[in-house]
């Protein structure tokens, strides 16, 4: 077919230019272009980057959420067992690199360790939240940059949760309930029963029936497998009825048949891994790995994400529209945050200053009246110091006139003696002027 041509004037051609929001003409071409290649080129580009796939394997400890994973994969992951007496949960990631064929798979397995292993559960789901919610803001932060780099980011975001449930055949812990309730908004749910040979075919098609009939009770909202594709709507379909999936894992091989399968080996018998008869785990495998992949990756992208990302930034003041309604662009949004936040920033300096006025104010009144206190006490000191110079100088005169009046009593006295010694030597010359004149006297 050929091409419609316009052979028209520049202004007639550009009357064929629809503006934003018109239909699109449909125009067909008079031979091969080639952008038909655009899957193939998308293909090559994906497989030469490689894909990276998170998942949380959510349950309480011995329910074998590494022993799945090894057996998901076919492979043996490294990691150290768990024990039961953990003081709170612990989120314990690890990545791993895979190959299969021409595409490489980047695996990041988190396991929750310690969950359900402390007396008090009520807090028990927050770490899980915090740990997703962390993930969702590390990408945020990474999409706000002005330089990016989302190509070769490493995106933690958590894809699929592997909810283990254990195999009481009753009906679901109220932790259970929980913690599902708070993760239904924030990543992919699929419940699986775990160790599900532990009971009985009547008593887990019974106990699969209980638990679905709770999680919707209680508004519990689990990972649909998609119908609107057509090439796997039917299969899909199919397997969302089988939810939540019975499960075995199991590394190790026995000889069954002229076959080497994965099998538990029991007294009374042997439960085969592989075997759709005896537990879920293809069906797992098929949905979570071969079928649905990339459709956990979008659902945890275009849903939980944006919704994590639109709450976010609606705190930040971000909005899509004004109050009346109106588109609103980033510069306006910012400018009006940037105003905002300038206004706030004005506001907190004016209380600030208030605030430092009112204190130097405060400070000012207490100086001055530890200043009058100071003044009121040195004038006490001063008039006790004066009372008692005065008292000194009392005390000092009165010493004076004690230590005069001794001095002339002294005077005296020495006059005194001083007048008897003289009076006392007349007498003697007198006595001896007297007996020399009178010799008589001497005889006597």
């Amino acid at each position: 077919m050929e091409a419609e041509a316009n052979s028209g004037s520049p202004e007639d051609s550009w009357a064929f230019i629809q503006k934003p929001g018109e239909g699109c003409r449909t125009v067909p071409l008079a031979g091969h272009v080639g952008f038909d290649s655009l899957p193939d080129q998308l293909v090559n580009k994906s497989v030469s980057q490689g894909f990276c796939f998170n998942i949380l394997c959510v349950g309480e400890t011995g329910l074998g959420k590494s022993t799945l994973m090894d057996t998901l994969f076919n492979t043996k992951f490294e990691g150290e067992p768990a024990t039961h007496t953990q003081p709170g949960v612990q989120l314990r990631s690890n990545t791993y690199d895979l190959q299969e064929g021409n595409v490489g798979l980047k695996l990041t397995i988190v396991s929750t360790v310690g969950f359900g292993d402390q007396i008090n559960k009520e807090d028990s789901y927050k770490p899980i939240v915090e740990f997703i919610d962390a993930q969702f803001e590390a990408y945020l932060q990474e999409e706000l940059k002005i330089l990016r780099v989302l190509h070769n980011y490493h995106d933690s975001r958590i894809h699929a949760c592997l909810y283990f449930i254990a195999p009481t055949g009753h009906s679901l812990k109220s932790l259970d309930l929980v913690t599902m309730k708070k993760l239904d908004s924030k990543v992919n749910i699929i419940p699986i029963i775990a160790k599900s040979d532990a009971i009985s075919k009547s008593e887990l098609t019974k106990f699969k029936i209980k638990i679905t009939s709770e999680l919707v009770s209680n508004g519990v909202q689990i990972y649909q497998f998609p119908t609107d594709d057509e090439s796997v709507a039917e299969i899909n379909g199919t397997m969302n009825a089988h939810l939540p999936f019975a499960v075995i894992g199991s590394t190790e091989e026995l000889k069954i048949g002229n076959k080497m399968m994965k099998a538990r080996q029991y007294p009374w018998g042997t439960v085969q891994v592989e075997n759709e008869a005896h537990c879920d785990f293809v069906k797992l495998r098929e949905m979570l790995i071969r079928i649905n992949m990339e459709d956990l990756r979008e659902q945890t992208h275009s849903r939980h994400y944006e919704l994590y990302r639109r709450c976010k930034l609606e705190e930040m003041g971000f909005k899509d529209t004004d109050p009346d309604s109106k588109p609103f662009s980033l510069q306006e949004t910012y400018e009006a945050k940037r105003n905002e936040f300038l206004g706030e920033l004005q506001k907190k300096e004016e209380e600030m200053r208030q605030m430092f006025v009112q204190r130097v104010k405060e400070k000012e009144a207490e100086l001055k009246e530890a200043e009058k206190e100071l003044h009121e006490k040195f004038d006490r000191l001063k008039k006790l110091h004066q009372d008692e110079k005065k008292k000194l100088e009392d005390k000092k005169k009165l010493l004076d006139d004690e230590v005069n009046a001794f001095k002339q009593r002294k005077t005296a006295a020495e006059l005194l003696q001083s007048q008897g010694s003289q009076a006392g030597g007349a007498q003697t010359l007198k006595r001896d002027k007297e007996k020399k004149n009178n010799p008589w006297l001497c005889t006597e």
